[in-house]
């Protein structure tokens, strides 16, 4: 059975093949210099080491400025950039907003802790930049609105770094479900295992002098420094992020979004437990969406369908016809018995990505939005928001998709928005 590796080995393999996906074109052609795009990189730890590499290796792209709060990290993306493009000339920054002031950068890329996200995307947009963000979309349901709004205000360009969307089989998943070849699809099952880290007592204390952690904080509520709650382990923590959920949501529901596009979510309905020591985002969390005519279940374990068991993070489709189980780099079709990996008679109707990087940087240069697009986006990220708020509350909820607000609850509808600090919010 196919297994996923954890976030940290992700990080260390940071490459498109280890995702499967084809690999971006190296730099060996020339490109003029009326054709090339200047692009900027804010965050420059763990993903965005991987951002850095995956644009250096585009040939019509130019790195010109880094940006980090973390002095280390930003000192170790410019000797990395360096190694890549020995050319390149690159000035580097400990606010992104001197970046966005710039006239001369085309595009940012995003790899901010998930609470910053929202907040560098819109105000990059006003500063007629555009955005390639990394997952997930935002913070807040709130948030993911006010980017859309910014967006189209500005007509601006969005990618959302969910690099297996580029991939062939997820592409090929798509024209199989849309094809009907296993009917009409009234249930989906999606999954991730795994537990966040069990961490002791945080351990406050002085932050390093190379971490500007006010910043860092930013639009969050205060805390002291401790390095728990800082750097790969933020994300669990609900004040940054919402931990394994949030983290692997938009990886695997993203082809059940693209297949079937969801309509009118009716009710959320969460249950799970709190993680062991300091962090407290869920230990393990089990969703149920209702949309007009599918429901869609999201479990931390495996749920027990054919072929689920052993599989880190899969997806199961099941339709009045057939079957499909897919991860990131396999599927498996069912239809009387008879199991198959693909289907020859169903036509190739979707055109396959030259990359999930060249894919924004082709839709920059031309104007046109690229396959994870903002509006995408916001509505294949937003059912996580809304599993976390019944997972906090603890009971389920009845939902309003025209409004985008839950059903005569003011205590759930709080939860789809968060006060920044006052200093820190910008938008």
């Amino acid at each position: 059975m196919n297994t996923f590796p954890n976030r940290r080995q992700f990080l260390k393999q940071g490459s498109a093949a280890a995702l499967g996906l084809t690999l971006l074109p190296g730099f060996t052609r020339k490109v003029a210099a009326s054709d090339r795009l200047r692009v900027a990189h804010i965050g420059v730890n763990g993903m965005g080491t991987n951002h850095l590499k995956w644009f250096a290796g585009i040939p019509e792209v130019d790195t010109v400025a880094l940006c980090d709060l973390d002095e280390t990290h930003l000192a170790k993306a410019k000797s990395t950039l360096l190694e890549l493009r020995p050319d390149a000339r690159v000035d580097t920054y400990g606010d992104f907003r001197k970046i966005l002031e710039r006239k001369d950068i085309d595009a940012i890329t995003c790899a901010t802790p998930d609470h910053w996200h929202a907040q560098v995307a819109i105000l990059a947009f006003e500063a007629g930049k555009d955005v390639y963000g990394e997952k997930p979309l935002s913070y807040s349901v709130k948030e993911g609105q006010q980017m859309l709004k910014s967006l189209n205000k500005h007509d601006r360009i969005f990618q959302l770094g969910t690099q297996i969307h580029a991939g062939d089989n997820y592409h090929r998943i798509v024209e199989l479900i849309r094809s009907g070849v296993i009917g009409k699809v009234h249930t989906v099952r999606l999954w991730k295992s795994g537990a966040p880290p069990i961490m002791g007592a945080p351990q406050y204390q002085e932050p390093p002098s190379t971490l500007n952690w006010n910043y860092w904080l930013g639009p969050a509520p205060y805390s002291p420094y401790s390095p728990e709650r800082c750097h790969f382990t933020y994300r669990y923590f609900l004040d940054y992020s919402g931990g394994v959920f949030q983290d692997f949501w938009c990886h695997i529901a993203d082809v059940v979004w693209w297949a079937l596009d969801p309509q009118n979510l009716t009710s959320v309905s969460a249950r799970g437990e709190k993680s062991d020591g300091a962090g407290n985002t869920p230990k393990w969390i089990d969703v149920d969406y209702q949309f007009d005519d599918l429901k869609i279940h999201w479990t931390t374990a495996p749920p027990n369908v054919p072929g689920a068991a052993g599989r880190g993070i899969g997806a199961y489709f099941e339709g009045d016809k057939g079957t499909l189980l897919c991860d990131y780099g396999s599927r498996e079709i069912t239809i009387n018995g008879e199991v198959m990996g693909d289907i020859d008679s169903v036509p190739i109707t979707i055109t396959r990505s030259p990359g999930h990087q060249q894919n924004f940087v082709d839709a920059v240069k031309n104007r046109t939005q690229p396959e994870s697009n903002l509006a995408y986006a916001r509505m294949m990220t937003m059912p996580m928001h809304l599993g976390l708020i019944s997972w906090r509350l603890g009971r389920p909820l009845q939902w309003n998709a025209r409004r985008e607000k839950f059903r005569g609850d003011s205590e759930a509808n709080a939860l789809l928005s968060r006060k920044y600090r006052k200093e820190w919010d910008w938008i």
